[in-house]
This record gives structure tokens, C-alpha cells and sequence, in this order.
């Protein structure tokens, strides 16, 4: 590996970028000032113009020599961001969070949707033909076949468990079929084949047998270098974890991203971006052609050249995705196991602080467990309006109806101060953007509900029954994240001024606090949706009891706040017997929307907004709102979509 080739490279794109820093500052939509060469090298033989240069937003990877993708949530610690989900792996099929190319599902290795027999206890796969991985060897039933049998064997791996659960066996009758016999009815089993973010990516028997002899072993391997089965292989990348370099495959059209063409970038190339300020005056000066998220003053700085682009051209500016930024706290440690206690931390926040603190109001709000984005409005929002503004609450000194539908206005008059006449005045388009409601500030509730519990207030401090002070640790993000880091700062601040000490951390941990439950409360979520489908089953299966971990044991799955609910388990129970595409499952999304309103094991906030951008000085065609074939987010699965519709506008001197 050339690490020091890279860092002379790296310390001359820094010196040219602090050098052009007054020009970015002045904003100066003048390129002239900045060097814009596309036969400038980024790695030997390897040209600008040839390469699109992404963010990973993993930022530096604690073990880079990893590209074992299946183990890195359970300790790994490799990439998965750095390109290797994103053009080198490939799965059954496709769902994208937005619209898709000719529509958000795509057969990817199957060829055609899963078929089911009568009572979902079988789910037979047709696949296609005439697919190869990168060294030669043509991909087979019994890829799969081996994929999901070694992780039904290693529960701890991406996807272990739920095989482990669902999975009685595998039947390969020809090479290019696959037939799952399952051990109890399930509708959704192929939503673990299917790539929203990411699914159950497919393992190269050939090669990965002759290295793991026994299950365990798959926790050790380091898949590297990584056989690939998309568009493109591993060309290189750096032993310290910053750059991760990838090739496009001279045989592209014997990849299943040949069903949308040939990919325009010969190299891409994701590295570790740095902070957002840092972010932003590098694709300033044309080093950095997708960032995957900045600050919103960050977009707003960019949005003034003419080279740049993102999802809208002004308020929000985001990208939403279909994930729910919530406050996680652990449903498995006292006194958070307490519904009253996790009411009462969600009524002594206030929103419109939250709002402005985090994303300056550019934000949509949810007061539910799921995100404000795609069709959410009409399949839940709407309908559950009635249901949030009867329900009530008794604190032991009386009965309060908790909802406020004002909030919205409120967040929409503060954010005008900021973006002027940006923001939207129009009521429904205030509810489209921003939101209906969200869960009005009223700490005399939220005190009530404690003192209804045994909890006393001295001195402006609250303590628990037992006599100790009520404390709270909160894992939150670091500068990589400057949105959420400063949502978790301001969530830390109220709680503190209400009378609870609590402390937001930076954690470095990759999440093994919070999959272990060693924690009291994350900034995060874990609810993330297909966007383009009212289906709950991409995040809500892992809630089922029968995958429910205590503490001190490892989450596979999205309960890391360890909530459990009987009446939770006959909903999922029922989605696993009930039609993808059916009324009933809407109904369904209904009931679990009801009952976690009322249990709060999570406290919903905001879908995540993603201030991604664009430079499209070198390269064009990135999805955008008005063009919304995929989720512009540099680390989804489904970025390897963009690759097809992009455009070079520099090609280097030949």
C-alpha cells in the first residue's frame, strides 16, 4: 500500500485547501481561483478526471484491512462505507428509498419477486443466469445456500439470528433456484435479501470455504481482498484507514447493474472527509465530489456556487431519509424501564429548541415511531391525528392531553429569522415540511409523573426512590455528525436545567456500548422504514421478544433499547402472515404506532435530514428531488445506482 505516496498527496490537497479558504469564505462563485485539472493524479496512474471522490461518512476506519461485511456490526470494525456495500457487494433485490430508476424495486441476483407458497412457510427464488464474481467464477444457488447457512450457524454475525429464527433449511434443486423452508410463517423473509440501506449481502463459496473450516472462523476472516460481485474491485487503500480506492470491473455487463447500463467512473475513490467545515472548503476547491451530510450553514454556503447541487434547491435543503432520529433510552435499566419516567424525559423537552439547535428548523418533526418521509403523511401521519390529540395521560395530579399542534407554526416563525422568505407560511405546506405536531414542553407533567414514582426534587436536583441522584450518561455524536451532535448537546441542556445532571459523551465505540445495553441513553434510532413502502418490517421483526437480548449481551437486530411487549409480539406475528401489499398491513403500522405512543419506548424526534452535496465540476447527474431515482447519501447500498446515470464532464488527456 502507498500510505506515504497518500500522505504527501493528502498534505498538498490540504495546503492548496487552506490557501483557498479566503476565496470559499468570500464566497466567490469564481472557479477560476481554484485549480480545477482533471489529469492531476489522486494515486498513481489515477487521474482526477477519471475518478468521483466520495465521503465516507465512517470517517476513519479502526480496522481497515477488514472488508468482512457481515461481521462489521458485531466487533469487526471494518468498512462498509468505504465502497464496499455500495459497488462491490450485490444481493436478491433492490427497494429504493425513492423513486428508482424505472421504479423502486429491482431484481438484482434473483430474477424475478420472491414467490411465497399459500401459508409463508416457503419462499422460493428464481435466479439469473449468466452473473459472475470478479475472479471468473459464475454466481450459483449455492452462494446463497452457503450464505445463509454459515450465518444461521454464527448468530452473531449480520443476519445470524434472524436465520437462526426463521430458517429450517435450504433446497438448491438446480444452480440457479433457491427454496427457504422456514420454521414458522413468515410474509417478510425477503426483506432480508432486499437492499433499502443494506440486506443480507451474498458470500463467494468458493473462496470463503477454503478459509473458514468451522463457523467461528468467520469472525476472524477479513474477506481481503474482497471477491467482488458488483461493478467494481478493490484497486487499493490506506493501512491507516483513510481511503479506500475501487476500480470499475472490465467485465461490468456480467454484473447486475448492467440491467441500467455501464457505470460512467472508471475509479471512485471514498475518504475520510473530515469535519463538516473542513468538508465544505474541500469540494470548494474540488477535491471532494459527494459529500454525504454537512451542517445546514455548510449547504447554505455551497448552494451559492453554480457548480454545486443538492436534493432541494432551497428549505429544507436535506435529504430526508427514512429514518427516525429519536432519544434511545435503555428499557432494560431502571429507572428508564419505567413508562412514566420516559414520558415525563419527553415532556420536559422542548421541541422548538431541538429544532433550531440541530438543524436551525430546517427539520421534520415525528411524534410517532416512524419518519416524516415518502408516503408517511397519507399512510400514518394523517390518520393517526385524531388518535394523538384524544390521547391522554393521567401524572398522578391530573389528566393532560400531551399533543401540541402549534409547534409547527412556532418552528416555522424561528427558522424565518434564519432563511427568510425560504420558509414556507402556508399551514399545509408547514405540516408537509415541518410537521402537524409534536409533544408540547410541560415540565410540571413531567415532575409530576417523577413525584407519582417516588422521586423527589431537592435543590433543583431529582432523585431517585432509593434516595440516589438522578443522573443520565448520554452517548452522542462527535464533529462527524454536527447536526445530531448538536441536538444531543441541546436534549443534555434541558434535561439538566429541569433537574437531571446529564452528561452527552462522545463514544468512539462503534455502537458496542449501545448493542451490549451498557449504557442509559443513546442519541440515535433505531426505526428506519423502506421510504417508498408502509411495510414495518425492515426495522420492527428484530423487536420480537424471540430476539430480545438482556443486558451485557449483543443486540443483532434494531432492540438496542431492549423494549418487549406481548402486544407488540402479536403485531409482528400477525405482519409475518399478512400480504406485503395489503390494506391490513396498514392497519397493522396503526396499532404499533398506537401502542408505542402510549409504552414510549423510544422518544421519536425528526427524520434524519441529510445535508448532502454536490460538485458537478467533474461529473454530473446526481439524483436530485426533481430527479429522484436514488437517495443522493453517500453510504447507501443503493448509491451504486448513481454510478449508471452520472456523466463525465472532464475527462483527463489520454
Amino acid at each position: 500500500m502507498r500510505q506515504g505516496w497518500f500522505k504527501s498527496l493528502f498534505l498538498t490537497m490540504l495546503t492548496g485547501i487552506i490557501l483557498a479558504a479566503p476565496v470559499m469564505a468570500q464566497g466567490d462563485k469564481d472557479t477560476a481561483a481554484v485549480s480545477v485539472d482533471p489529469n492531476k493524479e489522486v494515486y498513481p496512474g489515477v487521474k482526477r478526471g477519471d475518478t468521483l471522490i466520495v465521503e465516507d461518512p465512517s470517517g476513519t476506519l479502526i480496522n481497515p484491512d477488514s472488508f468482512n461485511v457481515w461481521n462489521v456490526w458485531a466487533g469487526g470494525n471494518g468498512g462498509v462505507s468505504n465502497g464496499l456495500q455500495q459497488l462491490g457487494m450485490d444481493t436478491l433485490w433492490y427497494l429504493d428509498p425513492d423513486a428508482g430508476i424505472d421504479g423502486p424495486w429491482h431484481n438484482s441476483l434473483a430474477a424475478a419477486p420472491p414467490v411465497y407458497n399459500s401459508d409463508y412457510t416457503q419462499m422460493t427464488v428464481k435466479l439469473k443466469k449468466g452473473i459472475y464474481w470478479s475472479d471468473n467464477v459464475e454466481f450459483t444457488a449455492a452462494d446463497v445456500k452457503y450464505t445463509v447457512e454459515l450465518l444461521k450457524q454464527t448468530p452473531t454475525l449480520l443476519f445470524g439470528s434472524t436465520f437462526g429464527v426463521f430458517v429450517d433449511k435450504v433446497e438448491t434443486p438446480d444452480n440457479y433456484t433457491v427454496v427457504f423452508k422456514l420454521t414458522k410463517p413468515n410474509s417478510r423473509f425477503h426483506r432480508n435479501f432486499t437492499v433499502r440501506w443494506n440486506a443480507c449481502w451474498i458470500m463467494p463459496k468458493h473462496v470463503m470455504e477454503k478459509d473458514i473450516k468451522v463457523p467461528n472462523d468467520a469472525l476472524a476472516y477479513t474477506f481481503n481482498p474482497p471477491v467482488s460481485l458488483g461493478a467494481y474491485v478493490l484497486k487499493d487503500y490506506d493501512k491507516q484507514g483513510t481511503w479506500t480506492l475501487w476500480e470499475k470491473r472490465k467485465d461490468w455487463n456480467r454484473t447486475t447493474i448492467a440491467d441500467f447500463g455501464e457505470p460512467a467512473p472508471p475509479y471512485v475513490m471514498y475518504v475520510d472527509a473530515g469535519p463538516s467545515d473542513k468538508r465544505v472548503i474541500t469540494q470548494a476547491n474540488h477535491e471532494l465530489d459527494m459529500i454525504h451530510s454537512i451542517a445546514p450553514e455548510g449547504i447554505i454556503k455551497l448552494s451559492e456556487n453554480e457548480w454545486e447541487s443538492n436534493w432541494f434547491n432551497g428549505f429544507p435543503w436535506g435529504h430526508p431519509d427514512p429514518t427516525l432520529v429519536a432519544i434511545l433510552p435503555n428499557n432494560a435499566k431502571a429507572p428508564f424501564d419505567n413508562v412514566d419516567v420516559r414520558w415525563a424525559l419527553a415532556l420536559s423537552l422542548d421541541m422548538k429548541k431541538m429544532a433550531l439547535a440541530s438543524y436551525k428548523g430546517a427539520v421534520t418533526m415525528s411524534p410517532i415511531h416512524y419518519p416524516p418521509t415518502g408516503g408517511s403523511r397519507e399512510w400514518y401521519f394523517d390518520p393517526m391525528q385524531d388518535y394523538l390529540k384524544n390521547f391522554s395521560i393521567d401524572t398522578g395530579k391530573g389528566v393532560i392531553k400531551p399533543y401540541d399542534t402549534t409547534i409547527a407554526q412556532q418552528i416555522a416563525d424561528a427558522a424565518r429569522k434564519n432563511f427568510g422568505d425560504a420558509v414556507p407560511s402556508d399551514p399545509e405546506r408547514i405540516k408537509d415540511v415541518i410537521g402537524q405536531g409534536w409533544w408540547g414542553y410541560n415540565p410540571e407533567a413531567a415532575a409530576a409523573l417523577l413525584e407519582k414514582n417516588g422521586f423527589t426534587k431537592k435543590n433543583g436536583k431529582w432523585y431517585k426512590p432509593n434516595g440516589e441522584q438522578f443522573t443520565i450518561s448520554l452517548l452522542n455524536w462527535g464533529p462527524g455528525n454536527p447536526v445530531l451532535a448538536r441536538l444531543g448537546t441541546m436534549v443534555a441542556e434541558l434535561w439538566t436545567n429541569f433537574g437531571i445532571d446529564t452528561t452527552a459523551t462522545y463514544s468512539q465505540d462503534n455502537g458496542t456500548q449501545y448493542n451490549l445495553g451498557e449504557y442509559d441513553v443513546n442519541m440515535g434510532w433505531n426505526i428506519e422504514t423502506w421510504g417508498g413502502h408502509p411495510d414495518l418490517s425492515y426495522f420492527v421483526d428484530t423487536w420480537h421478544s424471540d430476539f430480545y437480548k438482556g443486558i451485557g449481551e449483543m443486540v443483532n437486530g434494531r432492540n438496542g433499547v431492549r423494549y418487549k411487549s406481548a402486544a407488540l409480539d402479536k403485531i409482528v406475528d400477525e405482519i409475518n402472515v399478512t400480504e406485503f401489499d395489503s390494506d391490513r398491513n396498514i392497519e397493522l403500522g396503526l396499532e404499533f404506532l398506537k401502542l408505542t405512543t402510549k409504552d414510549m419506548p423510544t422518544i421519536p424526534l425528526m427524520s434524519y435530514n441529510v445535508f448532502s452535496s454536490q460538485d458537478n465540476t467533474f461529473w454530473s447527474g446526481y439524483p436530485t428531488f426533481d430527479n429522484p431515482y436514488a437517495n443522493p447519501v453517500t453510504n447507501w447500498g443503493n448509491g451504486r445506482y448513481i454510478m449508471t446515470q452520472l456523466k463525465q464532464m472532464m475527462p483527463p488527456t489520454k
